[in-house]
């Protein structure tokens, strides 16, 4: 019998069955990092844009639930000025899943499936991955999700317009920063294909962040361990949905969550 949603976000907020490992992409010619399960092949990975001014070093616990679950989970730690380029961010997002599909990963020769394919990202490291999306060419991306997105130059909302993938994007309702009207909700309902937008209650913009950093003196906001639990779990249920085509989270997708209110305008991804 299916578990029920309740049970699913209970079981996916925890660590997954797999034993973790930490490598760093600099050694393979990109700054950043990368979790991985420590033993498998023709996995699924993601590409994770971190937030303006952040360190990925503060989405080290999300990654590595991720990377439990069995999905490898890397981050660039590039454009982190206060005038990055977006443009080329989604480049190195791209970038990112180049590197983890064209090397053999870990000790035991860990490999992706290049038909396995994500992307994720935190504020401008979401507007960034809906532009890497919206791009041309290999690699090929099955899904993408957001928390706390914000608008990037070019318009991330423009390039939601193009995108016919599986899309989940999740909103704090007191976003200071990227407030959902302008941001993620605009993206999310630009987008071409089928689509949820999430409210995340009594999160900020840096809900999803862990530990501290200088640059709470200028952003509003702090991390919430509620955000970081309902984040973790979703983004799995999502990627391990699309990327792998399990239906064992799915009832957990299309629930009504108190935790993640789902808005009913838009079409369930």
């Amino acid at each position: 019998m299916a578990s029920k949603p309740k049970q699913l976000l209970e079981e996916l907020s925890h660590p997954g069955p797999h034993e973790v490992l930490r490598g760093d992409l600099a050694l393979v010619g990109l700054p950043g990092v990368v979790f991985t399960p420590r033993a498998g092949l023709n996995l699924p990975a993601i590409a994770f844009g971190h937030g303006w001014l952040q360190p990925p070093g503060r989405y080290r616990e999300l990654l590595r639930h991720l990377a439990s679950w069995g999905i490898v989970a890397a981050a660039p730690a590039t454009q982190r000025g206060p005038l990055p380029s977006h443009r080329l961010f989604a480049a190195d997002l791209r970038s990112t899943l180049d590197v983890v599909t064209g090397v053999r990963l870990g000790p035991d020769g860990i490999s992706v499936d290049p038909a396995k394919l994500g992307l994720a990202g935190h504020s401008v490291g979401g507007g960034a991955a809906v532009l890497a999306a919206a791009g041309s060419g290999e690699p090929e991306v099955k899904a993408v999700a957001t928390i706390a997105a914000a608008q990037t130059i070019p318009s991330a909302t423009a390039a939601a317009q193009t995108i016919q993938m599986p899309g989940l994007h999740l909103v704090p309702d007191n976003d200071l920063v990227a407030p959902a009207a302008g941001n993620a909700e605009a993206i999310a309902r630009a987008w071409a294909g089928p689509v949820q937008l999430r409210t995340i209650p009594k999160s900020s913009h840096l809900g999803v962040t862990e530990g501290m950093h200088w640059s709470q003196l200028l952003l509003h906001g702090k991390p919430h361990r509620a955000t970081q639990r309902v984040v973790r779990a979703l983004f799995t249920a999502f990627f391990l949905t699309h990327l792998t085509g399990t239906s064992s989270y799915r009832s957990l997708l299309e629930a009504d969550l108190k935790a993640a209110h789902l808005d009913a305008k838009l079409m369930p991804a």
